[in-house]
């Protein structure tokens, strides 16, 4: 029987699964790692043990643990965390630890020359986006800048999933809507590398573009050895684990939205045409044809992990999501604002400060947390409100991701933003969504066979609350009352 790979390479944890051609998950398996941070704004991963030592330890285990003949596997698909920016030498070895997607903000200063030097407007117009911290474009800019030795060495810049596919087929390609991230260097109409807006880098120093499902290359021997993967089996281009996450769920029609529920809130709604506005993202979908509008918090998943390793060392997230179920709706009069790493969409703010605001003596660590959820779920609330000033509001939201088990952030978003979510039965998320572009890659299976593979399961309906009509207000008023304060912190 065929079967089909999927791996993407997460914030904190990689996961690989092996389908067979009806979808049926026949084998998966995880590897844990850490989001590095040198410093405030920065976020890293070593992409040689992150990346490719996770790609090669999970594909292992999934063939020892499903005990298929590696020859069976008809075609491989990766996505990983991006965009990001990772400069390797001639040879394709690392200078330096991969620099994350929007969460790091080290490219301010860049940021705002470019936006100087080239006009919002222009930027919007050609490249389909404004430059915030998910672009890639000012980070680049900013390795020229600041470590001139390493620049010098650099021969191509990548992101996470174009490291992966090198390492496995020796070929540097980036797919199209990846590639969009890297404003100002791609031209949103041409669907094309530009260099006529900023003197950032060489034309050479950029992958090839392709989409998402064609064909980059095949296993080399070398990666062979290392993977135990057969030599010659076909590898996609790949993409960013939220595309794949939302292919996952069956994000198919325009005014599909898939909410990621990650390390990062991550919004995909398709679109019959592109969706012009400053405060969202844009890019060309995984296929040639479609069109996509982006949106993203800076932190999310990340801000839970950091509640309980600091404030809940004894408590795993099962134990934390019960206690926030016994407080009400509100959190008893405590907002958060859940700025831990500035802000993406649509603040754009990366000076924005995390904070509990409304604290007294009765408040408990159930309380603290329901308010980080209620947080989370208003700034996300934010977001829905974009995507309907811009004149496309949602027709469906997909949720997905490890979040969906917390019962009381999947609630609390949905009354909130008074927007039910389907819940789909397979909830491996980006992984199994590669599995399927795999599929589709080798002509295996066509764009509605996802419904039957991952079919929806139930349906979390928005149920609207006093408490959260009246604390919204108060949450939005509280950034914009404390902005001043924020950046002067960092003065």
């Amino acid at each position: 029987m065929d079967h089909f790979l999927g791996l993407d390479i997460g914030t904190f944890e990689s996961k690989g699964v092996l389908t067979d051609a009806t979808g049926r998950i026949v084998a998966q398996a995880s590897h844990p790692h850490q989001m590095i941070v040198p410093r405030p704004g920065w976020a890293e991963h070593r992409a040689e043990q992150d990346w490719w030592g996770d790609f090669v330890q999970i594909t292992r285990a999934l063939l020892a643990q499903s005990g298929i003949d590696p020859a069976s596997i008809r075609a491989v698909a990766t996505s990983a965390i991006g965009p990001c920016m990772l400069p390797v030498d001639g040879t394709g070895k690392p200078l330096m630890n991969g620099v994350l997607y929007g969460v790091d903000t080290r490219a301010s200063a860049e940021i705002a020359d470019l936006t100087a030097e080239i006009g919002a407007e222009t930027l919007l117009d050609r490249c389909g986006n404004t430059l915030t911290s998910q672009s890639v474009g000012p980070k680049i800019l900013w390795l020229r800048r600041t470590h001139p030795d390493l620049w010098a060495q650099t021969a191509k810049i990548l992101t996470s999933t174009s490291y992966l596919t090198f390492r496995l087929t020796g070929a540097y390609v980036i797919d199209h809507y990846t590639a969009a991230n890297f404003s100002p260097l791609y031209d949103i109409a041409v669907q094309d590398w530009c260099f006529a807006l900023a003197d950032i880098c060489r034309p050479d120093q950029l992958p090839r573009l392709m989409w998402s499902t064609e064909i980059a290359g095949h296993v080399t021997a070398d990666a062979a050895r290392e993977t135990g993967l057969a030599e010659g089996t076909p590898v996609t281009c790949g993409t960013i684990d939220a595309a794949a996450e939302a292919v996952s769920v069956g994000t198919l029609s325009p005014g599909d939205m898939m909410m990621m529920y990650g390390s990062t809130i991550f919004i995909i709604q398709l679109a019959a045409q592109r969706l012009t506005d400053p405060a969202l993202w844009h890019a060309p979908w995984l296929y040639p044809g479609q069109h996509a509008a982006m949106a993203g918090l800076a932190t999310s998943g990340t801000l839970t992990h950091w509640f309980r390793d600091h404030l809940a060392p004894d408590a795993d997230f099962a134990t934390l999501a019960a206690q926030a179920q016994g407080s009400p709706p509100g959190a008893r009069g405590l907002l958060c604002l859940p700025y831990f790493s500035g802000e993406r969409t649509p603040l754009h703010d990366p000076q924005a400060k995390g904070a509990f605001f409304g604290l007294n003596l009765t408040h408990g660590r159930a309380d603290m947390y329901r308010a980080v959820l209620e947080g989370i779920a208003m700034a996300t609330r934010q977001i829905t409100e974009t995507y309907a000033r811009a004149g496309a509001p949602p027709a469906r939201v997909l949720a997905v991701g490890g979040g969906t088990r917390n019962r009381p952030w999947l609630q609390a978003t949905s009354d909130i933003t008074g927007l039910d979510q389907t819940v789909c039965a397979v909830t491996t998320g980006a992984s199994f969504g590669n599995a399927f572009l795999a599929a589709r890659a080798v002509g295996a299976v066509g764009p509605e066979a996802i419904q039957s593979w991952n079919p929806a399961a139930e349906v979390v309906t928005a149920t609207p609350d006093p408490a959260y009509e009246r604390l919204y207000p108060l949450f939005r008023r509280l950034y914009t009352q404390t902005r001043d304060i924020a950046a002067a912190l960092d003065g």
